[in-house]
């Protein structure tokens, strides 16, 4: 069997865990064991599972420190944002905890005045969740947490990029969950395109290309799916915003973590001075920390491996070559490992992919409009649709403006960058396909309702 090597993104020589290359008959192994397992997670009391979901929590939270090192060197996440996300990994498993015992049907009047019409929620079975490598622990748990919560059995196949913080989170529920009931792949395409083709329920989040065609294959299976791909967000600023402050903001969602969110800010849509406004972003940009993810005072660490930090670059010098400023950032950092100096992009052609289409990275580009309406219109002018911010201190382009972006979540004056685990998640047009994610609307997708009439 082939294998994978996960290599620190900040230290390439650094081999962080060298895992097998799965393929079907591996993923096919796995899926019957947690089907077997799941059977029982799935009969027994919501109370059980509640207890089990808190002990992995405990678990995860005894082991922060350890699993924040770990997530900082395998994708060189900075140690501050690391450790948010091993705590909102705790707060998801306690929030799914508590759901668990949520009730799990309604009644409704039955025709005879006399019987019992009410639902029932029941698992799928199998929940085959494919995840990315930029959030390791969050994003892993906001799917696994509610299907184990409502009793499915879970076949988590990572990133090829961050094997080892998936076997860890594994290794840690050991005791606390059923042998079986969650259960690691690891592999790349073909043990993905496995895991579609056998869960009873799919969760997916990655590239558009891949979410398209998973979404294709569960639809042919006739299961449920769920596919977060990705963003192209646009962050809006109006004239009387307050300016610096918009900017910190802005600088934190387009370089933090090197970019390398969903949720980052790709496009800044200036209404008035956005020559003015691009000078501001340049010095909040300059002013964040960047270098050595481990060191406290990072922001902006390394991107995941050699193929991202060119596509930064060569976005900023195809737009230079048409014309455009590089006015921060846009080579590589002379230093080991991937680093990529955060970039900021003027005068970029219209038609440019910097405009279009998502780099993953840390580069933004800064471009005027005529008018509030004009800059909604060109925040919606790409195929993504997952985030928009406004910022604003008028009321009433708050009430009427934020309304009006083409997305599935819209923010004012605060950055596109960042979730609540305990509200619905999703996008629109191409950002999204199938049920939201996290909150009570993750109840919603992995679970199935069955109408139940008991007569006398």
């Amino acid at each position: 069997m082939d294998h994978i090597e996960s290599r620190s993104p900040q230290s390439p020589d650094d081999l962080v865990v060298r895992v097998p290359d799965g393929g079907a008959a591996e993923v096919s192994g796995a899926v019957e064991r947690t089907r077997a397992a799941g059977a029982g997670w799935a009969r027994r009391p919501a109370t059980e599972r509640a207890a089990a979901l808190g002990a992995c929590a405990d678990a995860l939270a005894a082991a922060a420190s350890e699993v924040t090192a770990l997530v900082v060197r395998e994708v060189g996440k900075p140690v501050g944002e690391a450790t948010g996300e091993v705590a909102r990994g705790v707060a998801i498993l306690r929030y799914f905890a508590q759901a668990a015992l949520l009730p799990d049907g309604d009644v409704y009047p039955a025709a005879d005045g006399v019987s019992l019409l009410h639902t029932r929620r029941r698992p799928h079975g199998v929940a085959g969740l494919i995840t990315p490598w930029n959030f390791p622990v969050a994003i892993p748990l906001w799917k696994a947490a509610p299907a184990l919560a409502f009793g499915n059995g879970v076949v988590l196949k990572p990133a090829e990029q961050s094997p080892a913080v998936a076997l860890r989170l594994a290794e840690l529920f050991a005791e606390a969950l059923p042998e079986g009931v969650f259960t690691v792949v690891t592999g790349g395409g073909a043990a993905g395109a496995a895991l579609v083709g056998l869960a009873d329920a799919v969760s997916f989040t990655g590239s558009v290309g891949a979410g398209s065609h998973v979404r294709r294959a569960a639809a042919e299976r006739g299961i449920p799916v769920q596919c977060e791909m990705g963003g192209q967000n646009a962050s809006v600023v109006l004239p009387d915003a307050d300016l610096d402050a918009a900017a910190r903001a802005i600088a934190a969602a387009a370089m933090g973590y090197a970019g390398q969110k969903c949720t980052a800010t790709s496009r800044v849509i200036v209404v008035g001075d956005a020559d003015g406004f691009a000078e501001r972003l340049v010095a909040a940009v300059e002013a964040l920390g960047v270098g050595d993810p481990a060191e406290p005072g990072t922001a902006v660490g390394p991107v995941i491996e050699e193929e991202a930090r060119d596509a930064v670059t060569g976005a900023a010098d195809r737009a230079a070559s048409h014309g455009a400023k590089v006015l921060t950032g846009g080579r590589p950092l002379d230093r080991a490992g991937w680093f990529v100096g955060p970039t900021v992009v003027t005068a970029v052609p219209e038609g440019d992919e910097l405009l279009t289409e998502e780099v993953f990275g840390p580069i933004c580009a800064v471009v005027p409009a005529a008018s509030p309406e004009a800059a909604v219109e060109a925040a919606n002018a790409v195929r993504h649709g997952l985030v928009a911010a406004l910022f604003t201190r008028d009321l009433g382009h708050a009430l009427t403006l934020a309304p009006r972006f083409d997305v599935g979540m819209a923010k004012v004056n605060a950055p596109t960058a960042g979730v609540d685990f305990h509200a619905p998640f999703g996008g629109a047009k191409e950002s999204s396909y199938g049920p939201r994610e996290q909150g009570p609307a993750a109840r919603d997708f992995y679970t199935r309702t069955t109408t139940v009439t008991l007569t006398p």
